[in-house]
């Protein structure tokens, strides 16, 4: 399936209008609608989105866990 990226606003009767026409007249179409942020996710809420989506499932397996307590050096904000 192959993407293209049109812009436009929802009126009153919840129909979408496209600032601009697309030339591809009579063709099925997928449509997802991406909404601008409001405002700034919480950290609260960003962290939960994230530990429920399956796009980290990877970093569960064995292979990726190569880092222990004992790596690194510990970090400080204090200048």
């Amino acid at each position: 399936m192959r993407a293209i990226e049109a812009f436009g606003e929802i009126d009153k009767d919840g129909r979408i209008k496209l600032e601009k026409p697309i030339d591809h007249e009579g063709r099925k179409v997928k449509v997802i609608i991406l909404f601008p942020e409001e405002e700034n996710i919480d950290d609260a809420s960003w962290l939960e989105a994230v530990s429920k989506s399956e796009s980290f499932d990877f970093l569960k397996e064995e292979g990726e866990d190569i880092y222990s307590v004992e790596d690194g050096k510990p970090v400080s904000d204090e200048a």
